[in-house]
């Protein structure tokens, strides 16, 4: 035999790009040193080899580095070639070992391996043997020499293993005793930055930050993947494009997985690949039931998924117990593509039968196990639509209702139109789809198609009544997005009228429609009892969906009672029924909460949830809560001193409003409208405004602006007498406060006090500070006289301190504008100027506020000339125009 000097697969090092950070795993395999064993042990393509070389380079000590072939599972060979790389670091077999091995009769192996490890401690230092590829050899023989070698080993040796499968030999044992470092698949992934890095600086892309993302998740990592990925794009003009559609279907991936990875495994092996590729998840009894008996050796299918995870063979497992696992994403797409052109030979037709057949045995198994979303998973993508629609609408719950709405909702946008209109069931299921998925507009189009299919079906029977009032239920949620109560009802109670009594999902569905109806008519109580009810019910029998609607219900009227705590926690609630990523209906918890931070004057959180509601709004359609949540942020602005934003959010509400005709909507946009023509001074628009729209409170806000109390009472006395009879806390607050307002500018204390009390009787048990602050200057003076009678004076003196924060922050976005204020001012402006301020900004002469601070005319005049000097301005206009360009109104 011809010995060569080195094996003719001796890998020779190169160093890796520096832009690739690989110092993690260096330092662990340094650190791995003290031991006996380094095992690498990974999937194809994971760059094993590359890292090893690389820890090579930056070591001091000599290594030794056989590359093994298949025809290197012969013993002798072996051993030689083993010598051979010895012979590199000058450790030499000797003539003796030699003729040993080139003897004719049995090798005796422990003979030879002890003389080489007796050459070992000629070596005066530690020293490395790198055993690469060490799957192909599969020899007990040769396993046994290596356990041999782990035994006996000489301190100074240190041995590193590369593979694909674990070698059989006895690492519990290894483990236990400290002397095995592992590194594996979960370990050599490139983690975002690097794949970043290897991308740009390795392959030559300019990539964006997305692109990069996507094609990390696309890859899980794997280094082989990714540079696969790259070699495609290089003078590639559209990469984008290319990585959304990069998949192991691709010919670079293609070619490396099925040279490297698949022809390598028995045709047993490659039968249970490829056929249990139809699966997203696995485990062992699963595949048996998608086999059906027709591998040829006699592993079972949790043996054989052991297998194949020892075997590196691209399987994730998703528990501890090694129970359920997933195939790597594309070396999945790979077997998928390849189970289409083998199975069934050269006929397509055959093919696609014969893969169907392996999702139905899948959607049999998991319907025997309970799991009726996968079972229809699988009947969809096997074509059997009769089973496809007995599983979605499942054993009294519709997988409709249990959350499952995006994956039925794209079936049934997959299905040809003839075989929904054959299919009066399918139509209703889809409009259902359609409305819970935020997508109303093409609902009334599909119940008619419906109902044109039930035209020739038997009118008494119950199937037939259960669908029309099904029908009915759909059409009334409809009109809950309409806010049209009447309509509600009336098909609320058609749908009772016709529905099986045994229906409970949609009748409870019907039972949250009429709760809205009565919410929207003003009777909050018996709303409260149609969502208590309905909650009730929609969590016994498991109706996602209704308890998540019914849970937002509750909130709001939860809120709408100044129950604030208790709301805030039910919005909550519902953000975690409406999932991750969330369901475009918990807009309305955003929104609430929104409205909820707003009121205890956490401006911050609030404006999170704001912008989180409008966000969530965009995915839904032809709904007001997008205009909703541009009025939430316009307050929230207002609040913060962004007066001009604020105006700009509620022309942009206005325009969608007008647009769609959402007339629901008018007169919140027109109420928060008067607000900010009160804070730009514009008293004459605002009141023009809120007459227009008959609204009652901003006529009321509108002529105290303009000094006209006794007017403002006026408008207020019926609306609270209104709000107490029908049991509006929220109403009776606001009102309350108002009046409070408006007596005490009228010079009534004695009875503005008596209400002050009664308004912060109301508002503490939810923590309301808002309600007072929004009212300014009149209200501190309101605190103030409170705090000094001692009249409540601890949540008074609360919400004075919240009101002097308000001052003294400016409300501003950043925080800091009254540092910019300060810096812009010869000198600040005291408290009583700014209270001047605000006065001459809402138009009042200088008699006027005079007797509304009970100053002498001469004094506010002497306030006047310090206002004019601080702002370095010589007219009222121009002093109120530089004190909104400051943020001080």
């Amino acid at each position: 035999m011809s010995i060569p000097i080195v094996s003719t697969k001796l890998y020779i090092p190169t160093p890796r790009s520096k832009a690739v950070s690989r110092l993690r795993l260096i330092e662990r395999l340094h650190e791995g040193m003290h031991r006996k064993l380094t095992l690498i042990s990974a999937s194809a393509g994971c760059g094993k080899t590359t890292l090893v070389s690389e820890w090579l380079a930056s070591c001091p000590q000599p290594a030794a580095w056989l590359s093994l072939e298949e025809a290197d599972r012969d013993p002798a060979r072996f051993l030689t070639y083993l010598f051979a790389a010895l012979h590199t670091i000058g450790i030499h077999s000797g003539e003796g070992v030699m003729g040993m091995l080139q003897a004719p009769g049995p090798l005796p192996m422990e003979t030879i391996l002890t003389a080489l490890l007796n050459k070992t401690t000629a070596i005066p230092g530690r020293f490395i043997l790198v055993l690469d590829d060490y799957h192909v050899i599969d020899s007990r023989p040769i396993d046994d020499a290596i356990a041999f070698l782990l035994e006996r080993m000489p301190a100074q040796m240190h041995l590193v293993i590369i593979t694909r499968e674990d070698p059989d030999l006895s690492l519990a044992r290894l483990r236990v005793r400290d002397q095995l470092a592992e590194l594996r698949t979960a370990d050599l992934r490139f983690t975002s930055s690097e794949a970043a890095e290897f991308l740009s600086w390795v392959m030559g892309l300019s990539l964006s930050q997305e692109d990069v993302a996507v094609l990390e998740s696309r890859t899980e990592g794997w280094i082989a993947g990714l540079q696969l990925a790259a070699l495609s794009m290089q003078g590639h003009k559209d990469a984008s494009s290319l990585i959304q559609s990069f998949s192991g279907s691709h010919h670079f991936v293609l070619d490396y997985l099925v040279e490297e990875v698949l022809q390598q495994q028995s045709a047993s092996i490659q039968a249970f690949l490829l056929r249990t590729s139809i699966l997203d998840r696995l485990c062992g009894p699963l595949c048996d039931a998608v086999l059906g008996g027709e591998t040829d050796e006699l592993l079972s299918g949790q043996e054989t998924l052991q297998y194949l995870e020892r075997a590196n063979l691209f399987i994730i497992p998703l528990d501890n117990e090694r129970r359920w696992y997933r195939y790597h994403h594309l070396f999945a797409d790979l077997l998928r593509q390849r189970l289409y052109q083998t199975t069934a030979g050269s006929s397509k037709g055959e093919a696609k039968r014969d893969v169907a057949e392996l999702h139905l045995r899948a959607s049999e198994w998991y319907e025997d196990y309970g799991l009726e979303l996968e079972a229809f998973h699988h009947a969809a993508a096997a074509y059997d639509v009769e089973r496809a629609v007995r599983l979605i609408e499942g054993e009294g719950m519709p997988l409709l209702f249990r959350g499952a709405i995006a994956p039925v909702l794209n079936w049934l946008d997959s299905m040809p139109k003839e075989e929904l209109d054959a299919r009066p069931v399918l139509s209703v299921m889809h409009a259902s789809a359609l409305l819970m998925a935020g997508q109303p507009a093409d609902v009334e189009r599909k119940l008619q198609a419906a109902e044109k299919g039930l035209q020739g079906a038997a009118q008494d029977d119950d199937k037939t009544r259960d669908l029309k009032g099904h029908i009915a239920a759909i059409r009334a949620t409809l009109a809950v997005n309409t806010h049209q109560a009447y309509a509600i009802i009336a098909e609320s109670r058609r749908a009772l009228e016709y529905l099986h009594p045994d229906n409970l999902p949609v009748r409870t569905a019907t039972t949250w429609t009429l709760g809205y109806a009565y919410q929207l008519q003003g009777d909050r109580a018996a709303a409260s009892r149609a969502y208590t009810e309905a909650l009730s019910i929609s969590r016994t029998i498991g109706h996602y969906m209704i308890t998540l609607m019914a849970t937002l219900g509750l909130g709001n009227i939860q809120e709408l009672d100044n129950q604030l705590y208790v709301a805030a926690e039910t919005y909550r609630h519902a953000l975690h029924l409406g999932g991750d990523p969330p369901l475009p209906v918990v807009c309305e918890a955003h929104l609430g909460l929104a409205r909820i931070f707003y009121e205890w004057n956490d401006l911050e959180t609030a404006m999170h949830h704001g912008q989180q509601a409008v966000q969530l709004t965009q995915q839904l359609q032809q709904t007001d809560r997008v205009v909703a949540g541009e009025v939430v942020l316009a307050r929230l602005k207002l609040a913060r001193g962004e007066v001009t934003e604020a105006a700009a959010c509620l022309a942009k509400a206005d325009h969608i409003a007008s647009r769609q005709n959402f007339v629901k909507q008018r007169p919140d946009i027109a109420a928060a409208q008067v607000l900010v023509l009160l804070h730009q001074g514009q008293v004459a628009a605002a009141a023009h405004l809120a007459q227009k729209h008959e609204l009652p409170v901003s006529q009321a806000r509108v002529h105290l602006a303009q000094g006209e109390a006794s007017a403002a009472l006026a408008l207020l006395e019926p609306l609270l007498e209104q709000a107490e009879a029908k049991g509006w806390e929220d109403e009776r607050l606001k009102i309350t406060v108002l009046q409070a307002v408006a007596l005490h500018a009228q010079g009534e204390k004695l009875k503005a006090a008596q209400l002050l009390v009664e308004a912060m009787t109301i508002a503490q048990s939810g923590g309301c500070i808002r309600t007072f602050v929004d009212e300014g200057i009149p209200m501190k003076k309101l605190l103030r006289e409170a705090v000094t009678r001692e009249r409540m004076p601890g949540y008074a003196g609360k919400l004075l301190g919240d009101m002097e924060a308000k001052r003294l922050n400016g409300e501003s976005k950043s925080g800091s504008r009254q540092i910019l204020v300060v810096k812009s001012l010869i000198e600040p402006l005291s408290g009583r100027e700014l209270e001047i301020l605000q006065l001459i900004a809402q138009g009042l002469s200088n008699h006027e506020i005079s007797e509304r601070l009970f100053l002498a005319l001469s004094t506010v005049k002497g306030y006047n000339r310090n206002i004019f000097d601080k702002l370095q301005v010589k007219r009222r206009t121009e002093a109120v125009a530089r004190a909104r360009e400051l943020g001080l109104l």
